[in-house]
């Protein structure tokens, strides 16, 4: 329910530039990907959002204001997120943003938000680079690749202490990010690459792939994946029998102008309130952004466990202690 709870946060921001507004409704432009490869993702962006939507109008909105959400489907393509932004904003004048889901999308669409000053608001893309431009108008909630793998590799030395490591990431900004974030860590850690395997997106075959992973008999693998490349991924490493001491992942696939009228919601107005946010917890942990727009958001490392997700580090707050190592395929 995280996107759920992240709509919350997005209406408190929302509601910060609502005071004196003569509007009964505001809305809220979502870019995210209903169709194409990672539809499973953008269906449950839409389910959380909605399920939010009609818990904050039932108990009055926000300031006495309904909130609408005007959802644009950007069909898994960054130039349909592109033309996303065009419409929402310059066509059905919204306030602010929220998405996209992948990085690629995301990153495609940052300059024409910081072009009509509108804020933008990112759950889900990871790559680092998307925050690059540090535009004013940008604010991500999630980690970054590299707080991904600086936790990963916390973890590990943390439980076993691995010397060598196999990444497999899929040929895109989100898979490049996170392999390269990955390298740095890895190697800082200490930790030896014995394979780099890039992969493109959406093949129905990775076995030679991951036959070469198998060869190098790495301890660890660490997967950047989306949905339907993760599901096949592991079938097919089931296949071939690749068992190494820990399968570990970047998250993802393994576990998203002016407004018409002054009596309207004003942007400069919701991006500062974002810009000035301290809230000491929510369901996504603290959320206080840098200088940069970037959250300090938790990572956790979570595993798979008869059949369930169980928060396996921080030891502080995991509610299960980690199977190490991976039970082999002929095993489970």
């Amino acid at each position: 329910m995280r996107c759920k709870r992240f709509a919350v946060l997005m209406a408190v921001c929302v509601g910060a530039s609502l005071a004196g507004a003569g509007q009964n409704t505001v809305k809220i432009g979502v870019i995210t990907s209903l169709t194409g490869s990672q539809a499973a993702f953008g269906e449950a962006h839409k389910n959380g959002y909605a399920i939010a939507l009609d818990e904050i109008n039932a108990k009055g909105g926000v300031l006495g204001k309904k909130i609408e959400l005007d959802i644009y489907d950007d069909q898994s393509k960054p130039d349909q997120a592109v033309q996303g932004v065009s419409k929402l904003v310059d066509q059905d004048r919204v306030p602010m943003l929220l998405g996209s889901y992948s990085s690629e999308s995301t990153k495609a669409i940052i300059p024409s938000v910081t072009q009509r000053q509108v804020p933008l608001l990112i759950p889900t893309a990871t790559a680092d680079n998307v925050m690059d431009s540090k535009s004013p108008w940008v604010f991500r909630i999630c980690a970054g690749a590299a707080d991904y793998a600086r936790t990963t590799i916390a973890f590990l030395k943390a439980f076993g202490a691995p010397k060598t490591m196999a990444i497999v990431y899929e040929n895109t900004n989100f898979g490049q990010a996170n392999m390269q974030a990955m390298t740095a860590e890895a190697k800082a850690a200490g930790i030896k690459l014995v394979a780099v395997e890039s992969y493109e997106a959406k093949s129905p075959d990775y076995r030679a792939v991951l036959q070469r992973v198998k060869q190098a008999n790495p301890e660890v693998i660490y997967f950047c994946s989306y949905l339907l490349d993760a599901t096949t991924l592991m079938r097919q490493s089931q296949e071939i029998d690749l068992n190494p001491k820990y399968y570990t992942a970047a998250g993802t696939g393994f576990a998203a102008a002016q407004f018409p009228t002054p009596q309207g919601a004003d942007s400069a107005k919701i991006r500062d309130a974002i810009k000035n946010l301290n809230l000491s917890m929510t369901p996504f942990g603290p959320v206080k952004f840098d200088a940069n727009g970037q959250n300090q958001h938790p990572v956790l490392i979570t595993q798979v466990q008869g059949g369930q997700y169980r928060v396996v580090y921080p030891a502080d707050i995991a509610d299960g202690k980690p199977v190490i190592p991976a039970p082999e395929w002929s095993k489970r």
